[in-house]
């Protein structure tokens, strides 16, 4: 990182800026195009403190196709974006928390893993951690999740 003052490496801060993070974006290689889906998400922290992120979605479909193809992957979260105007353009800047990494994008297909996968989510979007999953829903829903390799946190406040 070339900003060192603004690298976070404090594991408690990135988890935070993770858990406040809404979004996942990951980046694909279509033979050398770059394809980013925006992705809701759930996680869990390993105690290495490699991140193993969640995802679900339509079972078929371009990023599926690109799981099977190539599943190494780029990934992309940020929060509290906050842009500082300036009467002088080059004094323009924003504020933003974001983390970004490299990691290995793998289909879930064992239903205890599929499950708390799918609890994973629910719990970072409502802090809710019991649910039920209607056996259809659960039967058609496809889970993959990204087992972070590479991960770097940027603070500008």
């Amino acid at each position: 990182m070339r900003r060192k003052d603004r690298e976070v490496t404090d594991p408690e801060r990135i988890e935070q800026i993770i858990a406040d993070s809404h979004c996942c974006r990951i980046g694909f290689d279509d033979d050398g195009e770059v394809y980013i889906v925006p992705l809701s998400f759930g996680y869990v922290r390993g105690a290495d403190d490699s991140y193993t992120f969640y995802f679900h979605g339509a079972a078929k479909g371009r990023k599926i196709d690109l799981i099977q193809k190539n599943p190494h992957v780029g990934f992309e979260l940020d929060t509290n974006y906050e842009l500082h105007p300036s009467d002088i353009a080059s004094e323009c800047t924003a504020a933003f928390q974001s983390v970004i990494g490299t990691g290995t994008v793998s289909f879930v297909t064992e239903p205890e893993e599929k499950r708390e996968g799918l609890l994973r989510i629910m719990r970072h979007y409502t802090g809710k951690a019991d649910w039920d999953f209607p056996e259809k829903m659960f039967d058609a829903v496809c889970v993959f999740k990204l087992v972070t390799e590479k991960l770097s946190c940027k603070v500008h406040l």
